[in-house]
């Protein structure tokens, strides 16, 4: 039987910075990166689309309300000020897709940006944190690099998984306030898994099952939304629940 091809992704970044003109990001750019054309080739030779946009008058209020541990003053001057936003567009869909585009975009900090902000999952992060991501590079760093937890009024649920190839993950609101690393739990252990987990699924611990996996209805994006996951989404039921529904 033949392997289904994989949805296709693209994983986006934008990276503000306080650059002169095109010469003075070029220039401070690592010595092994370099820009041609219309992309920035990493020292292994892959290339990733790199389009400078415009300033304007909203990125930086966005970048600071999206920031999932607090950036440096010094970042967020930079961000404030910033007169290029340089934007990263690769492929995505899995781990190693993900490392690269995270390269990509830490040669751009090293040239004097202050941070970056992800379309996929609306999340921003300040240089240090994401040179620091960059170094570590495994399934935690990618994890918490891309994907954002959404607390809504009934429901709790991550946005970003499909830059690593996963689905997103939803529970209900009470059962994530009664157990909250179960969430975050849950997605680390998909993102390190190499198995696929998926409808049926049963989540335990040494006390026995906790939660139930079930496929839940798709997201609300149009396919064309970089916020859109192809690889669906999955709903942690708790056993407890289904137990006494029973």
């Amino acid at each position: 039987m033949s392997e289904q091809p994989q949805p296709a992704v693209e994983t986006v970044l934008r990276i503000p910075g306080k650059w002169s003109g095109p010469e003075e990001l070029f220039s401070r750019l690592p010595d092994d990166v370099r820009i041609e054309g219309r992309n920035l080739v990493l020292p292994d030779g892959v290339e990733i689309e790199c389009s400078p946009m415009p300033r304007d008058d909203q990125f930086a209020e966005v970048f600071r309300g999206s920031c999932r541990s607090p950036a440096s003053p010094h970042e967020l001057a930079i961000v404030d000020e910033y007169s290029v936003n340089v934007c990263l567009s690769g492929p995505g869909g899995s781990l190693d897709a993900a490392r690269t585009i995270m390269q990509a975009g830490a040669a751009i900090l090293q040239a004097g940006a202050g941070g970056v902000f992800i379309d996929n999952s609306g999340l921003s992060h300040g240089a240090s944190a994401w040179l620091e991501m960059t170094e570590a590079s495994d399934a935690d760093a990618l994890s918490y690099a891309f994907v954002g937890i959404i607390c809504g009024r009934t429901e709790v649920w991550t946005m970003g998984m499909h830059i690593l190839g996963k689905p997103d993950l939803t529970m209900p609101r009470a059962d994530a306030d009664a157990d909250q690393d179960t969430i975050i739990e849950t997605l680390r252990y998909v993102c390190a898994g190499e198995k696929p987990i998926d409808d049926g699924h049963i989540l335990a611990d040494e006390h026995g099952p906790r939660y139930q996996i079930r496929t839940a209805p798709a997201d609300q994006f149009n396919s064309d939304s970089p916020m859109h996951n192809p690889f669906g989404r999955l709903k942690l039921i708790s056993c407890r629940s289904i137990a006494e529904q029973n």
